[in-house]
């Protein structure tokens, strides 16, 4: 092992780098000149899509500067983790995952594994990771931190690591960075995700997004759309819009003028923390312009906030048969105590209304959900609401987790947390066997119709078999034949008639290849009969 010294060279002046003097030494080495590999880095994502798309980014960064990304450990200088900070499990995962990579055995040619932890968790413990704690007997430390707005440093903190044994961090929180000009090395596939948005503004008591992901910021409209001619003529068939907070989408790069569409019109009943936002492009223009590109390619998105969704949204979405109809509402809790408490900005009555009107204007609508158990000052009433509201919803599918204090919320410096981990496990559990009982009941709904879905992979448990996901995202697992012995290829669009299903995924039987068109065509000239 090299040794090393600590140094955060990437100081900061009103919060902006400050290393013109660093860039200029580097730039004077004939190895950062060179066309040469400088060094090979293998990468780890945890948590969000967000993280696997930032994930893209990165290695596009270090692509650039004359990195190679490998897919075996044992051939990487460096090891990259891109992390999670939500809840306290997902930085434990990576301690521990630390402390793996530290212990194992490495090649001669490479007796050191450099360490870099990427996102969320970096940017939350900042030098905690350069200092390191015990992990089994052994001190276990990141060689660099780096957060969401400085991968573009990250050339910079492998170099210093690697070529002067220099630990660093660049953790500066930025009001403009969208990488809307980095070009994501993404994987080969019918699918891609385009980070939309970044940050959040929403000051849930709980969430600790606000502080590692910072405030919201949008990337420019056509940088986008750009972005999706571009996919759509490599044959990509699915684009996944993202953000922390996507539906909020803000686009004020140039001057526009949207009539009544420039001030945010929020669902009913929903409040916000911030003032009214007025100004720029909004998601209902981008969800427009998106769909537009190709009627054959679908737009799906993710994570929204239940207050964005308002009627015109929900119309466009209704109209446009290449815009899932797949509506991820967070509701978190069925108590309007515990919301008011997490400062959601909404009751559950307010919350009910917005499925009941997505439910009157989208067809076929699968809605999603995630909720937290035992957030502070939650009683057992509080609780059989959640359970209440599951059922009442009948949700496609959702998300639970026990409640995990983050310091520097809200609910770190005015709440206790005073529910038992007992309590919280088993208020976790019966959350998740009701969201099981809700994705059955919908599941057991499909079977008997027929369905689109995107051939997305071959079957994990068969060869002879595929899977992809219909509209509403629920996976689908059917034969890789159709009935006249023709393959179906990962990328197609086929007719599924679905015959059964589990709590997870649904079986079904390949009828045809089609596209969006063709399949909604058929399916309205099949509605039409039925009518007459």
């Amino acid at each position: 092992m090299p040794p090393t010294r600590s140094l955060i060279f990437l100081l900061k002046l009103n919060g902006k780098p400050l290393f013109t003097g660093f860039l200029r030494y580097l730039s004077s080495s004939p190895k950062f000149l060179s066309d040469s590999i400088r060094g090979t880095f293998y990468m780890e994502s945890y948590g969000c899509q967000m993280n696997f798309s930032d994930a893209e980014i990165a290695h596009s960064i270090l692509q650039n500067a004359h990195f190679k990304k490998v897919s075996d450990i044992n051939e990487a200088d460096t090891a990259l983790l891109l992390t999670c900070a939500v809840r306290e499990g997902a930085e434990e995962k990576i301690w521990r995952r630390m402390g793996h990579l530290r212990s194992a055995p490495r090649k001669k040619d490479r007796p050191y594994l450099r360490i870099g932890i990427l996102g969320c968790m970096a940017e939350r413990l900042k030098e905690k990771l350069l200092d390191g704690r015990f992990i089994q007997d052994r001190q276990v430390s990141a060689d660099f931190v780096c957060g969401p707005d400085a991968y573009r440093d990250l050339p910079l903190l492998i170099e210093n690591i690697q070529e002067r044994g220099v630990k660093g961090a660049s953790l500066a929180l930025s009001l403009e960075e969208t990488y809307a000009d980095i070009k994501p090395v993404r994987k080969i596939g019918p699918s891609a995700f385009l980070s939309v948005m970044r940050g959040c503004d929403n000051m849930c008591s709980y969430c600790i997004v606000p502080f590692v992901r910072g405030r919201e910021r949008s990337r420019p409209l056509k940088s986008i759309i750009d972005e999706i001619r571009q996919l759509s003529s490599e044959g990509v068939k699915e684009v996944i819009l993202l953000g922390q907070n996507v539906n909020s989408y803000r686009d004020v790069s140039e001057a526009v003028n949207l009539g009544d569409n420039t001030v945010d019109t929020l669902s009913p009943g929903f409040k916000t923390v911030y003032r009214q936002k007025v100004g720029g492009y909004r998601f209902i223009n981008l969800l427009d312009a998106a769909s537009s590109v190709d009627p054959n390619m679908r737009i799906r998105f993710t994570s929204p906030h239940p207050k964005d969704f308002n009627s015109d949204v929900l119309q466009l979405i209704a109209e446009r048969p290449n815009i899932c109809s797949q509506l991820h509402l967070p509701a978190q809790s069925g108590s309007s105590v515990v919301l008011e408490r997490m400062r959601r900005g909404y009751t559950r009555e307010a919350y009910l209304k917005v499925v009941e009107r997505a439910k009157s204007i989208i067809s076929n609508i699968a809605i999603s959900s995630d909720f937290i158990a035992g957030f502070c000052g939650e009683t057992d009433e509080d609780h059989y609401q959640t359970l209440s509201l599951i059922n009442h919803v009948s949700y496609a599918y959702g998300f639970c987790f026990p409640f995990s204090l983050r310091n520097k919320t809200r609910a770190y410096h005015r709440l206790e947390d005073d529910i038992p981990q007992e309590i919280k496990s088993s208020r976790h559990e019966e959350l998740k066997q009701a969201l099981r009982t809700s994705a059955h009941q919908f599941n057991k709904s499909l079977i008997g119709t027929t369905q689109l879905a995107l051939v997305e992979s071959v079957s994990k448990r068969s060869t002879a078999e595929l899977a992809g996901r219909i509209d509403g995202g629920v996976k689908a697992i059917f034969p890789k034949f159709l009935r006249d012995s023709s393959e179906i290829q990962i990328g197609d669009y086929v007719t599924l008639k679905i015959e059964s299903c589990t709590s997870q995924t649904l079986r079904a039987v390949p009828l045809r290849k089609t596209t969006i068109a063709e399949f909604y065509g058929e399916s309205q000239r099949d509605q039409n009969v039925s009518t007459m």
